[in-house]
């Protein structure tokens, strides 16, 4: 039974003037709740980034943030190895790299210019298609690997260093890749992890501000409940018997495409762990 305050909405509702201002608001609703979910995502994940794949090295496209940062991370990644690993500058034997969720490979050439022996791991087979002929264009040999860990990597295999760069926000199970690295790693050997925190901030900033208002990033490339606390990653760490080293903050700023580090680890973090041992 319908009673007059029901229909009297219901009139309201069908209004012309009214009626837009409702559907924008049901679909910015349904919007917002994609966004904070974290639904099976995975083969979505896997879908949208092989559409991607051919604009990865475009430093002017949608990776342009990735492209900036990567400055930033590089200059990171060369002083960790040096302070922790055997296979820095001061040693000849060159280091074993694992980058998974490389993408079409902008971390793993620099690494493979400066010595390093890369394997690449990507589950979207279109990125490794795009990173393989790009490092072919180059001269470089980086072994690139389509799939995930768990099955691009041999049991004994082992690694100096292994890279979760943008990656961790994009999988459902983050403790789940945190271990499947973690049982690739050498005594001492470093694991470096960078992500986005989920917080308000970071919803504001890598998602809203990122994708809707300045629009560096493709609509979709994150969802909020996918997003990954400081505190969630290192337990995951620790968890596989690594141990913390440290934590920064990064910032990011859109209208100037300019990265810098900060203690703020409040949108963007990266996070550092060893495995127990002497360095190999």
């Amino acid at each position: 039974m319908t009673t007059p305050v029901l229909s009297r909405i219901r009139r309201m509702a069908s209004l012309p003037v009214v009626r837009p201002v409702l559907e924008g608001a049901h679909r910015a609703f349904l919007a917002l709740r994609r966004l904070w979910r974290a639904p099976d995502a995975r083969a979505d994940e896997i879908a949208r980034f092989n559409r991607l794949a051919a604009t990865w090295w475009d430093p002017l496209g949608p990776m342009r943030p990735l492209h900036v940062v990567n400055a930033l991370r590089l200059e990171l990644l060369l002083d960790l190895f040096a302070q922790y690993l055997r296979g820095s500058a001061q040693s000849s034997a060159p280091l074993r790299v694992a980058d998974i969720g490389c993408g079409a490979g902008l971390v793993c050439e620099p690494l493979a210019e400066r010595g390093a022996r890369v394997v690449g791991i990507d589950a979207a087979g279109k990125n490794i298609a795009a990173a393989r002929l790009h490092a072919a264009r180059a001269g470089l040999s980086i072994d690139y690997r389509a799939g995930e860990p768990c099955t691009a990597l041999a049991p004994e295999e082992r690694f100096d260093a292994i890279l979760l760069l943008e990656v961790l926000e994009h999988v459902e199970d983050v403790a789940a890749l945190v271990a499947q690295a973690a049982r690739h790693l050498a005594p001492g050997g470093l694991l470096v992890a960078s992500t986005i925190n989920r917080t308000p901030q970071s919803f504001l900033a890598a998602i809203v501000g990122a994708e809707y208002v300045f629009r560096v990033l493709p609509v979709g490339t994150h969802r909020f409940g996918q997003l990954v606390r400081p505190a969630e990653l290192r337990a995951a760490a620790e968890s596989c018997g690594l141990e913390w080293l440290e934590q920064r903050g990064m910032r990011y700023l859109p209208v100037v495409h300019r990265a810098w580090w900060t203690r703020d680890a409040s949108v963007n973090y990266l996070a550092v762990f060893r495995r127990p041992g002497a360095s190999c």
